[in-house]
This record gives C-alpha cells, sequence and structure tokens, in this order.
C-alpha cells in the first residue's frame, strides 16, 4: 500500500505534467505518450519493480516519460526495501534511473520531467512547494546527459556508423548523430555501470536532404541495446520490418531467429498510439529477455486493448513475422498440404529487357511490321524482336501479367483489422505481347484455359489474404506470393471450393472476407493487347497526359 508521503510525491511529481501535451506536438522524433510508456512498462515482469540494484537506461531520451513512469513504480515497489521516502527517492534517481539525451533541448525537458529540474544540482528551484523533495547531484546534467558526437563521414559520403548522409552535418543543426548508437554513450566515465533494463523509443529514421528517400535508424538502437547483454531490453519501433523496409532484412533475420525476443505487442491501427504521427503498417514494442529461450507471445493492440494473444515460433513464418494470429493458423494449413509455392512461376522484374523501366513506352507508338506489342502503364507501344534480352519464347505464350504497384495506404475497420485490396488487377493476354516494368509476368501458359485460371486465382480473397502477410508497401515482389500454393492450373479455382480444400474453418473464412476487398480480373484471351489499353480504354492515356 502506499504510504501518505508517497501518494504526496506523486503528486508533487505531476504537477505539471507536461508529458500529455508534449506527446501530441508534431515533430520529427515521436514522443511517447505517458498512456503508452505505460502500457509497455506493464509487460516487464513485476519483480523488477522491487529490486533496489537494478540500473534502467533510456538511451534515446526525448521527453523522459520512461523515466518517469518507471521512477513512480519503483517508488512504490521498493516501499519495503526502504521505507523512508526521501532516502528512497535518492536511491531511485541516482543509483537506477539513466538517461542518454538526443539533443540537447530534450535533455532539458527530460530532468525537468524527471527531477522537476532542468539543472540536477538543485541550484534553479526556487518552489518551496517541491524543495524539499528535490534530490540533488554534483552536475547539472545528473543522470540525464546529452553527449555530443560526430557522425564518421567515410569515402562514400554516409556516416560509417549509422549511414547518415553528409548533407546532414551542419554547424549548429541538429545532426542527428545519437550518442547511444555510435558509442559515445556511455560514456568512458560509466565503464563501470553495467545495465540491467533498456527501455525506450529510438528515432525512426533519417532523412537525405534533398530527397524524398529515409532510411530506417532505430534497428540500430535494438541491435546496440541487445549487444549490452542487460536483463531485459524494451522498445517500441515501426512494424514495417516484420516483412520489409530498407536495409531491415539483417536485422529482420536476427530478431526471428533470436529465441530470447518473448514478446511481441504490434498496434496496426494507424494513429492508435501516436495521433499526430502518421506510422505506415503501425508500431509494436516488444520485450527481449536475455534468459528466455522459446517461443515468443505475440499479441494483438486496438485502441489501448489488446484483442489477440498467441504463441508462436515466429521463424515458422519464412522469412517474415506474420503479425496476424488468426493468419498464421491459416498459412500452417495452407503450408502443410505441401503443393509449393506460385514464387516460384514468377518472372523476374524487367522480365524482357533490363531498360524496359516504368516510363518506357516502346520505340513507336504506332504498329509496324514485325513489331512487338510492348504493354505499359497507360497504353501499349511497339519494339523490335531483336531488343529481347531474355525470355523471348515467353511472347508466344498466354501470360498472367501483375501490376508492380497495388494499394498504398491500408484502409482499416474499427477493430484496427486491415482491409485491402492488396494486388492490381491481373490481366490474362494472348500470345504476342510483352510489358515493361509496369507489370510483372506472374506465369506463363500453354493454354488460355490455364491462363485465364490463374488470374481468377490470382484475383481471389484466399489468394491475396495470403500475400498480404508477406506485403509491407504498395510494390509487389515474387517474394510476397511465398506463402500462395502452386495449385494446377487445369482446373478452376473460387474462394469457396480453396476454402474446402485447405480445411478452414468459419472463423478462418470470415476473417479472410472482412479483410480483404473485391477484385476483378481483365482478360485479353483473343488479342495480345488488352481492350482497357488501346485508345477508348480505361487504361489508355494519350501522350503527354
Amino acid at each position: 500500500m502506499t504510504s501518505g508521503a508517497d501518494k504526496a510525491d506523486t503528486e508533487r511529481a505531476h504537477v505539471p505534467d507536461v508529458l500529455e501535451t508534449l506527446a501530441q506536438l508534431p515533430n520529427d522524433e515521436v514522443f511517447t505518450p505517458p498512456r503508452l510508456a505505460n502500457a509497455m512498462l506493464d509487460i516487464l515482469p513485476e519483480e523488477v519493480w522491487t529490486d533496489p540494484e537494478l540500473k534502467w537506461l533510456d538511451p534515446a531520451t526525448k521527453s523522459g516519460v520512461f523515466l518517469r513512469e518507471a521512477y513512480k513504480r519503483l517508488m512504490v515497489g521498493l516501499a519495503d526495501w526502504q521505507p523512508e521516502p526521501q532516502k528512497r527517492r535518492a536511491h531511485v534517481l541516482r543509483e537506477m534511473l539513466f538517461g542518454s539525451a538526443i539533443t540537447t533541448l530534450s535533455a532539458d525537458i527530460a530532468r525537468r520531467s524527471v527531477y522537476q529540474t532542468k539543472d540536477a544540482t538543485g541550484a534553479s528551484v526556487v518552489d518551496p512547494a517541491i524543495a524539499n523533495w528535490i534530490v540533488e547531484f554534483g552536475d547539472a546534467a545528473g543522470n540525464i546527459e546529452y553527449t555530443e558526437t560526430d557522425h564518421t563521414i567515410g569515402a562514400d559520403g554516409r556516416c560509417e556508423i549509422c549511414r547518415a548522409p553528409e548533407a546532414l552535418v551542419r554547424d549548429e543543426r541538429e545532426t542527428y548523430a545519437y550518442a547511444f548508437n555510435h558509442g559515445t554513450y556511455p560514456t568512458e566515465e560509466m565503464n563501470d555501470v553495467k545495465f540491467d533494463v533498456i527501455v525506450g523509443n529510438p528515432p525512426y529514421q533519417i532523412s537525405a536532404e534533398g530527397t524524398n528517400r529515409t532510411m530506417p535508424i532505430y534497428q540500430q538502437f535494438v541491435e546496440r541495446a541487445i549487444e549490452m547483454d542487460p536483463k531485459y531490453v524494451l522498445m517500441i519501433t515501426p512494424s514495417r520490418w516484420f516483412t520489409g523496409g530498407l536495409g531491415l532484412d539483417d536485422f529482420r533475420d536476427k530478431m526471428i531467429n533470436d529465441r530470447r525476443l518473448a514478446k511481441i505487442v504490434d498496434n496496426p491501427k494507424i494513429f492508435d498510439c501516436f495521433p499526430q504521427a502518421k506510422i505506415r503498417g503501425g508500431v509494436s514494442y516488444f520485450l527481449w529477455d536475455r534468459d528466455y529461450d522459446g517461443d515468443c507471445e505475440v499479441s494483438t493492440r486496438i485502441d489501448g486493448s489488446v484483442v489477440s494473444t498467441a504463441t508462436r515460433d515466429l521463424r515458422r513464418g519464412h522469412g517474415v513475422l506474420v503479425r496476424d494470429n488468426r493468419a498464421s493458423t491459416i498459412i500452417e494449413k495452407v503450408l502443410a498440404k505441401g503443393h509449393g509455392s506460385v514464387e516460384d512461376w514468377f518472372f523476374p522484374q524487367l522480365a524482357f529487357n533490363q531498360t524496359w523501366r516504368t516510363n518506357y513506352r516502346g520505340h513507336s507508338e504506332e504498329p509496324f511490321d514485325e513489331g512487338v506489342p510492348i504493354i505499359h502503364n497507360s497504353g501499349v507501344g511497339y519494339v523490335r524482336a531483336e531488343d529481347f534480352e531474355r525470355n523471348a519464347e515467353v511472347v508466344d505464350e498466354w501470360k498472367v501479367l501483375l501490376p508492380m504497384a497495388s494499394s498504398g495506404d491500408t484502409s482499416q475497420d474499427e477493430a484496427g483489422r486491415i482491409v485491402d485490396i492488396v494486388l492490381g488487377e491481373p490481366i490474362a493476354v494472348a500470345p504476342g505481347s510483352v510489358c515493361n516494368q509496369t507489370y510483372y509476368v506472374a506465369g506463363s501458359f500453354e493454354t488460355a484455359e490455364e491462363s485465364e485460371n490463374y488470374a481468377s486465382y490470382l484475383a481471389t480473397r484466399f489468394v491475396r489474404f495470403l500475400v498480404l502477410q508477406r506485403k509491407s508497401t504498395q510494390h509487389i515482389t515474387s517474394e510476397r506470393f511465398r506463402f500462395v500454393p502452386a495449385l494446377p492450373m487445369s482446373e478452376g479455382w473460387d474462394d469457396p471450393k480453396l476454402y474446402r480444400h485447405f480445411d478452414l474453418s468459419d472463423g478462418e473464412i470470415e476473417h479472410i472476407e472482412a479483410s480483404i476487398k473485391p477484385r476483378t480480373i481483365n482478360l485479353s484471351l483473343d488479342s495480345p493487347i488488352p481492350e482497357s489499353h488501346l485508345p477508348g480504354g480505361r487504361k489508355y492515356r494519350p501522350t503527354g497526359n
């Protein structure tokens, strides 16, 4: 039970609570709302709150919310160990809680949140209401400091450690050289400090000035934290690493195969955790436990409540982390049938010529003798047969084309469930044409019937649901189809037939039907050029428009 002194202490620590306001401010670095910080702290073992020997670190302190909320819990949990509130307070703040701030301003904010003063010596405190409980340190930073750090720019113009571009290094500007992942924090003076719990919300990305492309950086904080071998690592990051993300393949592989990953709480609903930050794909937080060795408890959290939990072996996702627990059981049923995968049916991007990218329209807009039609995103052009670099034999086969890009931002229902169309419209075309990079050749066949059946198969909710489990952006690759079984296309397949073939339950069928929108197909079995791409067709756009 909390003592009267503890209660008064807690009340004083929250007057005023500026962190709720900070959590709503648009910022390049996402502030963590206190409720979210507490939801994260809830998945730590209860014993951490009663152990006075543990040392805690926030390696990317912004508002100080994790340290502040941990402080509150420790003040309650350690009451039996040290009944005197002021002595207990001094021990928690001086000996247990540490933070590496990402800027000088965030260091000031964090100290104000945790110590109630940005000057940890207490020299600037004038409010007598809090003066008696202020814990004084020997210097202004206390245990929450900003360590000035420089990038190490290599010959390629990028930082050798974090890969930030040289353009970010500006005098008197934020350089995004974070001390924790650059190895300048912990400082040399802290060589004897062994951290037991590392918790935080690291910066998510670095932008290259002058371009629209960003590089993820959160994985560097996670890897650095695990390398320090604490008892626990608790962090929140974008969930995009589950299936994709620029430069995240190695990180994903490490995480999926790390049997110390004890819990993941996935928050797929955009704006659910960070109301002012649009983080495509949602966010998730995880608990890494040094002494754990087993399957991972995966939970889905919507509007602050956990709606699904399952313990599973993440390695069974075949290179991705399947975020949907219901989907995971469906995938197990599909793979158990042993049909193989249509991934092997796909031709590579740029199936016919490496220079025929999305903006390539062909040598001519008008047909010519022995010219071969090339289908692109807004019509058709014509190329010479001698221009084929590979797969020339496929010209004379029936083919199914699939747009390389489909839906971008995925909508969600009230339950936070993704409701998506997943793939663009499949096009089944007669022999005699090719395509540029706008389309994948998803498969080629000897008969029109097989081509039609395959296009219809790709349009089923069942297939698109399986693709969704490996898809993280609007662009597709053949790898996204790894869960899609390679069924014989000599017969037609629709959703009811597929549900029966794979013994799906009523609940699993409902889950698929609720997640995937209807999808049309485009049949051009009597012509190598779809009507949709000819003048007057819905895909046709005159040059220059």
